[in-house]
C-alpha cells in the first residue's frame, strides 16, 4: 500500500469552516491520499474485510485514506488530535477520560487517536439521509 500511495501524496489540510474549502494548518502536519476503490489486490481484500464486518457493499464506501507521518509527527499523542463529533448528543463531560481531552475535543463526542486504530462511522442513516452527528472534524 506505501508503494501504491507514496507517488500520490500530498499535505493534510483541514476545512475551513467559514468556506468549507481545504486549507493548511499547522497541527495538521500528515501527508496523504485516497486509493480508489477496487485499485489492486491488496485494496480489494481491504475492502472485503472492512465490507463484511460492516455489512455494507464494498460499491457503497469510499477510497482507503492513507496517511503518512515523519518522525516526530506522531500518531499516539499526548494531548489533541482529537476526532471531534460536535453535533452528536450526549453527556460527554461525565466520561472517565473527559479531563484528558483538549479544548477542542471537549467540544462534542471526541475519539482520541491511538496508533493502530480505526474509527468507523456512518454518515448516512438506514433511510439514506444525512446523519447530521457524523460532521467532525
Amino acid at each position: 500500500m506505501i508503494d501504491i500511495a507514496k507517488p500520490n501524496m500530498h499535505k493534510s489540510t483541514v476545512v475551513d469552516s467559514e468556506t468549507g474549502k481545504s486549507k493548511d494548518s499547522r497541527v495538521r502536519t500528515s501527508s496523504g491520499t485516497f486509493l480508489a476503490r477496487g485499485r489492486d489486490k491488496i485494496v480489494r481484500n481491504i475492502e472485503k474485510r472492512i465490507a463484511d464486518f460492516t455489512f455494507i457493499p464494498v460499491e457503497h464506501g469510499e477510497g482507503l485514506q492513507v496517511l503518512h507521518y515523519e518522525v516526530g509527527q506522531n500518531t499516539d499523542v499526548e494531548e489533541g488530535g482529537e476526532t471531534v463529533f460536535p453535533a452528536a448528543k450526549g453527556n460527554f463531560s461525565s466520561v472517565p477520560w473527559y479531563n484528558e481531552l483538549s479544548d477542542c475535543g471537549k467540544k462534542g463526542l471526541s475519539i482520541k487517536p491511538k496508533r493502530g486504530d480505526a474509527l468507523l462511522f456512518w454518515s448516512m442513516k438506514p433511510d439514506a439521509t444525512l446523519d447530521a452527528s457524523s460532521l467532525h472534524g
